[in-house]
């Protein structure tokens, strides 16, 4: 983990993304300090508030949370008295969203399929132990601004793209932007609620924002380049995927026709499996909001990658 200053006072904490669960947070010190989400659990959460304790004479008070996805706020606990600020769809999610005690049943599972097991290997570095899941307390719709001191920040609601309660936090006089997961850099993304346009049309909100600093949910710094770059993948995904339905393919067919090009690099490439799901679901007629069938997505992206090494 490292905490590295982006602007004054403005810091982005990475995690290198070596799969499942690895993200990224931010701080900004300004006005009692506010953190940008936290982490997958509660020991990498405390690692990250004693990297920041060392640029800042107090814990912040304030937290975002970008969306409910875990990776991004298990580690909600380590700041349970401070104002946790979050979309209301995302506070919704979060309250039904995957709980510890289901992820502890997962890793001590004897037989696990493919994917699963796959999953499961990944997030085993991750200690889910104490978790105790803890919801924002201040909601928002639309948008909040916010002074922090000398900075200026702005909260906007730009879901749904990878998840109903998107938002992104923009620090327009620094021009820096803590993405979330609406941007994934260099690894392969995977949408929850939406539509690749509305995933599509918050890259683009992103790119009008013009930073020169973008944190990304996953993955390295990066600038507008990130979002233009994701914003070409699923232009690409989506317009092979609807090749295959009208060929009457189904998901793993038509996701082992795409060629990748310069995404095969991408960490884990094989996800594209579950954005051609979402293409297919759309393409169908099928709610923006409709569950991810997870464990069968999970084992055909398997599939695929085992074709690839096959081919």
């Amino acid at each position: 983990m490292e905490l590295r200053e982006i602007a004054r006072d403005v810091y982005a904490c990475l995690q290198p993304d070596r799969g499942w669960g690895w993200s990224n947070a931010g701080f900004v010190a300004g006005g009692g300090g506010l953190m940008i989400d936290t982490f997958m659990d509660v020991p990498r959460t405390r690692r990250a508030l004693a990297l920041y304790a060392e640029r800042a004479p107090s814990p912040p008070r304030r937290l975002v949370n970008t969306h409910h996805n875990v990776d991004h706020c298990w580690g909600n606990q380590c700041l349970r008295g401070a104002e946790i600020i979050a979309h209301r769809a995302c506070a919704e999610r979060m309250r039904g969203d995957l709980r510890p005690e289901a992820m502890h049943a997962l890793l001590a599972a004897p037989d696990l399929s493919p994917g699963l097991r796959w999953f499961a290997d990944d997030v085993r570095d991750f200690d889910f132990s104490g978790i105790e899941p803890t919801p924002p307390n201040r909601l928002i719709e639309a948008r909040l601004e916010l002074d922090l001191d000398a900075c200026r920040l702005e909260i906007l609601h730009v879901g749904p793209a990878h998840t109903a309660g998107d938002v992104i936090v923009h620090l327009p006089e620094e021009r820096v932007v803590f993405a979330g997961d609406v941007l994934f850099r260099l690894c392969t993304p995977i949408g929850w609620e939406g539509t690749f346009a509305s995933w599509i049309a918050a890259l683009e909100r992103i790119e009008a924002l013009a930073p020169e600093v973008i944190v990304p949910g996953h993955g390295p710094l990066c600038g507008v380049e990130g979002a233009k770059e994701l914003r070409e993948y699923l232009e690409h995904v989506y317009t092979e995927s609807r090749r295959g339905f009208e060929r009457g393919l189904d998901v793993l067919e038509t996701a082992r026709g795409i060629e990748l090009g310069p995404y095969a690099g991408w960490t884990q490439p094989e996800r594209v499996v579950f954005n051609v799901a979402r293409a297919h679901r759309e393409l169908r007629g099928g709610a923006w909001d409709e569950p991810v069938d997870f464990a069968p997505l999970l084992d055909a992206a398997c599939e695929l990658r085992r074709h690839w090494n096959r081919g």
